[in-house]
């Protein structure tokens, strides 16, 4: 018999993190059986040797092939669960909190589940967000308006569950029917904005996301560090993924709010953004990773 959900988790220099991560699956997942597999996108920092002396988990070694190109490698390399829980290595799971998730995705028209999300130190985490729009590009977030904010900021909007356009990809249970159908994660996103399109594509497609709080992960962040070439990344895929789902006029409407914002945070001392506004402006400036050198609109 298959277990009732493979666990893929995506490690890059994650040696720090993923240990704490693997010692909190047996009591997050109670009574249920899994299939725990590791890829590791070509780590330098000794993550392979460590998790393959644990013994609890099936390890991958991989070339860096992005995030979304490690979770479907994963699921080739998985028992064939009716049930794909994706994680982070940079985040550990609550006592007992996938059973709510699977429970959960056993709801009508539901393909994906999220978490709560809280920091180490116990913080509510705003996981959970708005489909991007050009109201929200403006970053004006700061307002408190929800329509011109991405992110659901209101602590009630996390006491319930709830739908949602997309959460936060550091922990999402996936059924296998929605990943099959979506055909597996886009990875030409390499890093980025990938678990944004997969939600809004299983929503196109009449799949739900939806957040369940009696599951809880606590996230750290950042654990495989930024720069200025990720934050490019980021900020290059969110307009590209924009341009995949708007007409062209939107599009560039988007691409100029994008450039606004990124001045706006060099203004306020960002120095990441100093290299995706020139990653935006300069197509050749590009990460190579994300292969969209060819012309000003990225797609």
């Amino acid at each position: 018999m298959p277990p009732d959900l493979d666990v893929i988790v995506v490690t890059y220099n994650s040696a720090h993190v993923v240990g704490d991560l693997l010692d909190s699956l047996p009591r997050a997942l109670g009574a249920l059986t899994a299939d725990v597999i590791v890829v590791d996108n070509g780590s330098t920092d000794g993550t392979v040797d460590l998790v393959t002396a644990r013994g609890d988990c099936k390890v991958v070694r991989s070339a860096n092939v992005g995030f979304a190109g490690g979770v479907n490698r994963g699921v080739r390399e998985g028992e064939s669960a009716e049930a794909i829980l994706v994680l982070n290595p940079d985040v550990w799971l609550g006592e007992n909190a996938i059973p709510p998730l699977l429970k959960a995705l056993h709801e009508p028209n539901v393909g994906i589940v999220a978490p709560q999300v809280r920091s180490p130190q116990g913080g509510l985490e705003f996981s959970l967000r708005r489909e991007p729009s050009l109201l929200n590009a403006a970053g004006l977030s700061r307002t408190g308006w929800p329509a011109v904010s991405e992110h659901l900021s209101d602590p009630e909007d996390y006491a319930r569950p709830r739908v949602v356009d997309w959460a936060l990809g550091a922990v999402l249970l996936i059924s296998r029917s929605c990943y099959d159908l979506l055909g597996g994660w886009d990875e030409s996103f390499f890093l980025y904005s990938e678990e944004t399109d997969f939600c809004l594509r299983a929503r196109d497609l009449g799949l739900l996301t939806r957040y369940e709080p009696e599951s809880v992960a606590v996230h750290i962040g950042g654990a495989s560090g930024r720069s200025g070439k990720t934050h490019a990344m980021q900020m290059i895929n969110r307009v590209r993924l924009y341009r995949r789902r708007h007409t062209a006029l939107a599009a560039w409407c988007y691409y100029g709010l994008t450039v606004a914002r990124e001045l706006s945070w060099i203004v306020r001392g960002h120095r990441e953004s100093l290299s995706s506004l020139v990653a935006i402006l300069r197509p050749a400036r590009r990460p190579v990773e994300l292969g969209c050198s060819g012309g000003l609109m990225p797609r």
